[in-house]
């Protein structure tokens, strides 16, 4: 699912990352250097991942998954449609296009999936209206939103941090999540559940993404009311809070010297890959979570997290 012909053969060879000049935001799978592995590779050597055995977990779910065009996103999506989901709809930026348009080839050319691309920026409640409209004019509901567009910016000194930076930043990754679950909940029906993405930043914070951290707090403050708000309803609301994984985001934002040790700090020694997340997503979206709500999963490594 989702294959491509220069994804690297297994875990070893997808951590090991070259040099490479930093990408414009937002970042773009095509130009990274070695492509993140979006799909667990078949058995073979030890070092590869188990290959994804699915079990209809979201037969005929319609899911909404902002940023779904590339990195955890993008393997969310693929894992979705191969646990049976009936729609998917994929928020991405202009810049993105190519990337958001490849998943949905690869995805429907690889399950019955249908995808439903929708070229919108989160952070604008009218964006977000349109966004949640296109999904019920196409599908009637939503079982499952999956707020995961995000976006970073490093600051050296917090003299530096820009009021319009600040505001991008906030807006992408809370102001978004807030206007999308405020109008996409009349929608839902009691089983449906709401996935956000935070960060282990949000817990250990990070020196020079000062702003980015920060939302990121925030995010788990939301997800943790939310659930609160929504369990009369019978809407479960969780999180997912990745560690250093090896996504369009990160090739957007750190320079060359810092990718080259990207995640070599983390316990296990090595950045993750999008398809060791996304099985976080499809547990938190599927009943084998039915009694988890207002919690936050750590795919990070192994770095300990205690709040």
């Amino acid at each position: 699912m989702c294959s491509q012909q220069e994804t690297p053969k297994n875990i070893n060879e997808a951590t090991s990352i070259p040099k490479q000049g930093t990408q414009t935001q937002p970042g773009v799978t095509h130009e990274m250097k070695p492509f993140p592995v979006v799909h667990h590779l078949p058995q073979g050597e030890d070092d590869h991942l188990e290959e994804y055995q699915p079990a209809n977990k979201l037969k005929n779910k319609i899911a909404l998954i902002t940023g779904g065009d590339s990195g955890i996103g993008r393997s969310v999506a693929c894992l979705f449609a191969l646990e049976g989901a009936s729609g998917i709809a994929i928020t991405y930026l202009p810049r993105e296009e190519k990337d958001a348009h490849e998943t949905k080839e690869r995805i429907e050319k690889q399950s019955k999936t249908e995808i439903l691309l929708i070229n919108k920026d989160v952070g604008y409640e009218e964006n977000a209206i349109d966004i949640i409209n296109q999904v019920v004019k196409k599908w009637g509901r939503i079982d499952i939103l999956v707020n995961n567009a995000s976006e970073q910016h490093l600051t050296s000194r917090i003299e530096d941090l820009s009021s319009e930076q600040l505001e991008r930043t906030f807006r992408t990754n809370i102001f978004g999540m807030i206007y999308l679950a405020k109008h996409a909940v009349p929608h839902m029906k009691k089983g449906s559940t709401i996935i956000n993405t935070t960060s282990v930043t949000a817990y250990k914070g990070y020196a020079t993404l000062l702003d980015y951290s920060s939302t990121k707090g925030a995010i788990v403050s939301f997800t943790r009311s939310l659930s609160q708000h929504l369990t009369e309803r019978g809407i479960r609301v969780n999180a997912v809070a990745p560690g250093p994984i090896w996504t369009p985001l990160i090739v957007a934002s750190f320079p060359t010297e810092a990718m080259e040790k990207f995640g070599k700090e983390t316990p296990l020694g090595r950045p993750g890959q999008p398809s060791e997340v996304a099985t976080s997503y499809v547990f938190l979206a599927s009943s084998d979570s039915s009694y988890i709500t207002g919690q936050v999963l750590h795919p990070n490594g192994g770095t300990i997290v205690n709040s």
